[in-house]
């Protein structure tokens, strides 16, 4: 990963609380594991950061891959400390709390800072050898990781068009289906989500990346906004389609929400459209460094309730209308830090957002229209390039 870590804050930290290290232990989903050490691996190794340097301790499996690609200052493998040996006499657990314990003290490591979710067995294991360890309870690399590079925006940009192409295909799939018997028919099969999720998925890995799930929801199914949708397509429905896929090589992710209607899904579900339309337009007006995330979920709320729709501000018990927040950050992880809702903070350069504002009731259906921005000092550049439509149409993307 070419990304330019900049660790200086956490090193700040480090230094204002007198640790001499902070430690990550976890495998390569944990993205701030990812993201410091520049390196994935699917089983669990171990990346330090002091004030000299990155340093990974990683099996002897991955070390020749570590060496290659990591973005750390030394590469150790557990070998080194004779980790077999330990296991063997000491027990699993016990063998790598003695391994991690002579790894820190290589590096002059006798107290030091872990993040939130680090185990906690091995952190009593490693109180138990003598080290102190303390909880760092802010998130400084999460916190880090929510200010991209150009490396980085560029990277979420690519997934994005991958995830455009995806879309261009589900969107064709509804445009050119025939309608017989009240459900939408492609080459004489009913057209059902579990297909049209399926030739997304297809897409996606044809263009590098891959997603654990997508939404595809009509009708009723809509009014969920996490309902991944299921059987056939009808027209005169509104229909949801929400792809997050996550390109295989770099683990950056994009976001992307489109809602259909094919035939006439009546006056309400249109007026819900434009209304919807018009709070995305808002909250994106909104967006420059400088604002918070909650003036932006504010803009979009301000829209709905105006045409006399509820949202969670405006009665936090409904469970019809605007039932989220406006948006999330997008990176490593497909929801992360900034939060653009009541809570959230100050928007940055760099920080990349989703902005996705929707109405939903399960007696109309839901509808929802995201696209994914960068902030910039004077607004945002928008990385989504899909048109916004109603009325599905075939040939938006190869």
């Amino acid at each position: 990963m070419n990304v330019d870590v900049d660790l200086s804050t956490l090193r700040e930290y480090l230094a204002a609380e007198e640790l001499d290290g902070y430690l990550i232990d976890d495998d390569a989903s944990d993205s701030d594991q990812r993201y410091v050490s520049g390196f994935t691996a699917p089983d669990p190794y171990q990346t330090l950061v002091t004030a000299d340097g990155v340093h990974l301790l990683v099996s002897g499996l991955e070390y020749g891959r570590a060496n290659a690609e990591a973005n750390a200052d030394s590469v150790t493998r557990r070998a080194a400390y004779d980790y077999q040996r330990l296991v063997a006499e000491y027990g699993q657990y016990e063998g790598k709390i003695r391994m991690l314990a002579a790894f820190l003290e290589d590096h002059d490591v006798a107290s030091l800072a872990v993040p939130r979710n680090f185990p906690t067995g091995t952190a009593d294991g490693l109180r138990e050898h003598g080290l102190a360890v303390t909880v760092e309870r802010q998130g400084i690399v999460t916190d880090i990781r929510a200010t991209k590079t150009d490396w980085e925006v560029d990277q979420i940009r690519a997934s994005q068009r991958a995830n455009e192409a995806a879309m261009a295909r589900a969107e064709e799939l509804i445009a050119t289906a025939d309608i017989k018997d009240g459900i939408l028919v492609s080459d004489g099969e009913p057209l059902t989500s579990e297909r049209v999720t399926e030739e997304i998925e297809v897409t996606l890995l044809r263009h590098g990346c891959a997603l654990d799930e997508t939404i595809v929801a009509c009708g009723a199914d809509g009014a969920d906004p996490h309902d991944r949708g299921s059987g056939p397509l009808e027209p005169d429905e509104l229909i949801v389609i929400d792809i997050f896929p996550r390109d295989k090589e770099t683990g950056y992710f994009a976001d992307m929400t489109r809602t259909f209607a094919r035939g006439d899904p009546g006056e309400e579900a249109r007026r819900r459209y434009e209304v919807t339309h018009d709070a995305y337009e808002a909250a994106l007006e909104t967006v420059a460094a400088g604002v918070t995330g909650a003036d932006v979920h504010g803009a979009a709320c301000d829209v709905i309730e105006d045409a006399g729709y509820a949202t969670l501000r405006s009665d936090p018990n409904t469970e019809t209308g605007f039932i989220h927040s406006t948006g999330h950050g997008v990176g490593l992880d497909i929801h992360e830090e900034p939060s653009v809702s009541p809570s959230g903070g100050e928007l940055k350069p760099g920080h990349v957002i989703s902005i996705e504002p929707g109405i939903y009731d399960p007696a109309v259906g839901g509808v929802r229209i995201e696209d994914l921005v960068v902030v910039t000092a004077g607004g945002y550049e928008n990385l989504t390039d899909y048109r916004i439509g109603l009325e599905p149409t075939a040939g938006n993307r190869e």
